[in-house]
């Protein structure tokens, strides 16, 4: 289905159209449950989210926006990586992972390693130092969110955030040698 088209029913959605979203829902699913997926890679085997729970409660939230004005699948796309990474950290902090030792390793090469810490309180420590990197420095804030927690690429980013792919790179780089500081 053409971007125009995931647009319209986006925007019918948003108008409280009770049809546009029994069609939305198979034309985005797919792509929301690879996002899923990217953002329970890492987690425990034992997580009680699944990649179908993530996508049902993002879905959920995501609808309930009627306040934005969808402008494209892709920005479709980069509020439901905010949402699965809001739903997840929410989940990590009611599980009470806040305890974080001062040992802490981080390598971005597409997510983060944090050593001998659980999945959950990596989630919160990114999360938190995203906080701090968007306050700062919002495009890269951007971009770590949308390859961290979204699992994309840097082309993939790069379109998302309209941005040249060199420029991609250079604010991976950056934000990488930040984010290692901030929890390292």
């Amino acid at each position: 289905m053409p971007d125009s088209d995931v647009t319209e029913l986006l925007a019918a959605a948003s108008k409280g159209e009770p049809d546009a979203l029994d069609r939305l829902l198979p034309v985005v699913y797919g792509k929301l449950k690879m996002l899923a997926r990217s953002h329970l890679r890492g987690e425990r085997a034992d997580h009680t989210l699944g990649a179908t729970a993530l996508v049902h409660e993002a879905f959920l939230r995501l609808v309930d926006q009627r306040s934005i004005t969808w402008e494209s699948q892709s920005h479709f796309y980069g509020i439901a990586t905010r949402a699965m990474r809001r739903i997840l950290v929410d989940h990590a902090r009611r599980r009470g992972a806040v305890k974080r030792s001062r040992q802490q390793q981080v390598t971005l090469d597409t997510g983060v390693q944090l050593s001998n810490s659980d999945p959950s309180d990596e989630i919160v420590a990114v999360d938190e130092a995203l906080e701090r990197l968007a306050r700062e420095d919002p495009r890269s804030a951007k971009l770590v969110e949308l390859r961290y927690f979204g699992g994309m690429t840097i082309e993939e980013s790069a379109k998302m955030l309209n941005v040249s792919v060199a420029t991609a790179k250079r604010d991976w780089a950056l934000a990488r040698a930040w984010l290692q500081r901030a929890l390292g």
